[in-house]
């Protein structure tokens, strides 16, 4: 039996047809286009929306990101409601972090007593970012917790946010602190005693000479070092004025 079939001996595609399927359309419901258009109250409103399907979940999501451009005070009580589902915290997270007002900070620091595990460490990276001073103190408690993996990520983050009250802070963890959990610590004091050198340089130096000692973890120990000679040999060199333009 022979075979009929029309063959297309070129591999060209037949002329005024295309071989192409059409796109299928996305559903209305996981649509970001409607969600962006509203105003603050109406994104809100969508934060406090109950169930957990996808399209829930996605709604929350879109506003969250929206929410970061435009949100403000009024948004920061339904963002930090997501702080502890484990489905919306990181998108409530990055809308938080992006708010100027100190509201958003208060609602991070609250929220850290009521969490823990992954979300707990979630918060404390946003208190990090957002360099909140009024952190280091509940902070630093976490970094004598049972819980290793929050300590780490608390104290570095007390590293990140620096000042005199983290440099003290961490500086009394290292005595009380050990492992991998103490070698952060030391990390975090690092990082501390770097960005204090711009406004804070005696107490920078004193604390890169704690973190010059013997039984500081050696990578820790020899950045210090490195760095208190680089602070001493920037004092010493003399300064030349500027040449005639």
């Amino acid at each position: 039996m022979q075979n009929t079939a029309p063959t297309n001996p070129t591999g060209q595609r037949p002329a005024g047809g295309s071989t192409r399927r059409a796109k299928p359309e996305v559903p209305a419901q996981f649509k970001a286009e409607p969600i962006e258009k509203l105003d603050q109250a109406a994104l809100i409103r969508i934060l406090g929306e109950p169930g957990s399907e996808p399209a829930t979940l996605f709604r929350k999501a879109i506003a969250c990101k929206r929410l970061a451009v435009i949100g403000t005070k009024e948004a920061v009580p339904a963002l930090a409601a997501l702080l502890g589902d484990d489905r919306a915290s990181d998108y409530a997270r990055d809308a938080l972090e992006s708010m100027p007002d100190p509201s958003a900070d208060d609602a991070l620091r609250a929220a850290l007593p009521k969490l823990k595990g992954l979300l707990l460490i979630g918060v404390i990276n946003s208190l990090r970012r957002r360099r909140d001073l009024k952190a280091v103190e509940p902070l630093g408690k976490l970094v004598d917790g049972a819980d290793a993996a929050v300590a780490r990520a608390a104290a570095l983050a007390v590293g990140e946010i620096s000042g005199p009250v983290a440099a003290k802070t961490l500086q009394r963890a290292l005595g009380t602190t050990k492992g991998a959990v103490r070698a952060d610590v030391a990390a975090g004091a690092l990082l501390c005693a770097d960005r204090m050198m711009a406004e804070d340089r005696k107490g920078a130096l004193a604390l890169f000479d704690v973190l010059s000692q013997a039984d500081i973890p050696s990578n820790v120990r020899m950045a210090a070092m490195h760095l208190r000679i680089v602070a001493e040999t920037s004092l010493k060199r003399p300064r030349t004025a500027p040449g005639p333009k």
